[in-house]
């Protein structure tokens, strides 16, 4: 019966028109909706065959190489099981460890780690205006060294997050709400909440929420945006969103009430990020390496951010969602009241209901990651995993 389903699922692959392969895997709005679909019925079908103990090995060497410029758990390790998921071997590159420190170009280290690699995952959310730069760098320098022959292959680039979207998580949340509801299309319809929330610290990215907001529109759902004056996203961001939603047949609403984003919600996501003029504000300052008015800065945000303890998911807000039962979702790791601060984005009886779903939001990631790196490095990943199905040989003896 499992056997079945997954044979279905990659028959499904196969009737798509994806884009991918040998290309990156950078922005959600700018892959068409067979390339998100197909990472979808991909990521199903991994996580089925592993669980049904089948081997899942496509390739036999090689390596995937994570450059991490900013702190993770969840993406970290799931870039690395889906590597070993897919038979590539997981390498870290730390720039402090490398030449970059000499004054390496990006250029010349793009193609010096690039030699035996298949893909390149990159985290850079830092700075605004520079995560999805640097990708984008890194992307034409390993074309350049492929075109010009330098380099054996080209190696995928894979965004893991950057200043404007954060696709690996986003994906990962899409497939927990199929897989929640039932299928893509009885998501149609769907309100969901996408809320700022109160957190003690400064400088969270805005691309979990903008991710959000860009992907869930292109599925016919009710996507209301929450945030207090002043903590806008990115403006193109919403612009995308309201075009999406009108072509999707869904919607895009902004307001300034987490009661209001919250009332009648399918799904709530209560998650902070600082706003987008106070990144932009802090570029600058980092770019002019004016460490004292970057404290500054901090100092006025933090203030600012406790004018709003109030944006807090509780049970009261809670209650007044779809009948009581919104999915709550979260990245992770969340600032919950009490537990990990004296007060955050969520009460501690709220996520604590939640906690084990929120783990199997994230269990999706290493999976949705591994179909990104299928289908920018097969051009037949179903047929690649059929036949890797139809041997049924065990990643796990005994």
């Amino acid at each position: 019966m499992g056997t079945d389903r997954i044979h279905s699922l990659l028959e499904r692959v196969a009737g798509l028109k994806t884009g991918l392969y040998e290309k990156d895997f950078l922005l959600t709005w700018k892959q068409s909706a067979d390339d998100l679909r197909a990472v979808l019925l991909l990521a199903e079908a991994l996580e089925e065959m592993w669980r049904a103990n089948i081997r899942t090995r496509v390739f036999h060497g090689g390596l995937a190489v994570s450059n991490f410029r900013d702190k993770s758990t969840r993406t970290r390790f799931s870039f690395a099981s889906a590597a070993s998921l897919l038979g590539l071997s997981s390498q870290d590159l730390d720039e402090t460890k490398s030449q970059i420190a000499h004054g390496e170009t990006v250029r010349e280290t793009a193609n010096m780690i690039s030699f035996l690699t298949e893909v390149i995952g990159i985290r850079d959310d830092l700075f605004l205006g520079e995560g999805h730069k640097y990708m984008a760098e890194v992307s034409a320098a390993v074309e350049q060294g492929f075109r010009e022959g330098a380099l054996p292959q080209r190696p995928a680039v894979i965004n893991l997050q950057c200043d404007q979207d954060h696709p690996t998580q986003s994906l990962t949340d899409l497939l927990h709400l199929k897989k929640t509801f039932g299928s893509l299309e009885a998501l149609r319809g769907k309100r969901l909440a996408m809320t700022w929330a109160y957190s003690p610290s400064y400088g969270k990215p805005l691309s979990v929420a903008q991710g959000i907001i860009a992907l869930m529109t292109r599925f016919g759902m009710d996507v209301v945006l929450a945030h207090p004056e002043g903590y806008d996203v990115i403006p193109e961001l919403e612009r995308i969103a309201g075009r999406q939603a009108a072509e999707s047949g869904g919607s895009f609403a902004k307001v300034h009430s987490m009661e209001e984003a919250f009332r009648d919600a399918d799904v709530v996501y209560p998650k902070s990020w600082a706003p987008y003029t106070i990144m932009e504000q802090r570029t600058a300052l980092l770019r002019g390496r004016e460490a004292g008015k970057l404290e500054e800065l901090e100092a006025e945000c933090l203030a600012n951010n406790a004018k709003y303890k109030g944006w807090e998911c509780t049970e009261k807000l809670m209650g007044i969602t779809s009948g009581g039962k919104a999915l709550y979702m979260h990245p992770l790791p969340a600032d919950i009241t009490e537990v990990s601060c004296p007060t955050g984005e969520v009460a501690a009886s709220v996520f604590e209901r939640y906690r084990l779903a929120t783990y199997r939001e994230a269990e999706h990631k290493p999976y949705v990651i591994a179909a990104m790196i299928l289908l920018t490095r097969c051009r037949q990943p179903g047929r690649v995993l059929g036949e890797l199905l139809s041997q049924a040989a065990p990643h796990r003896l005994g």
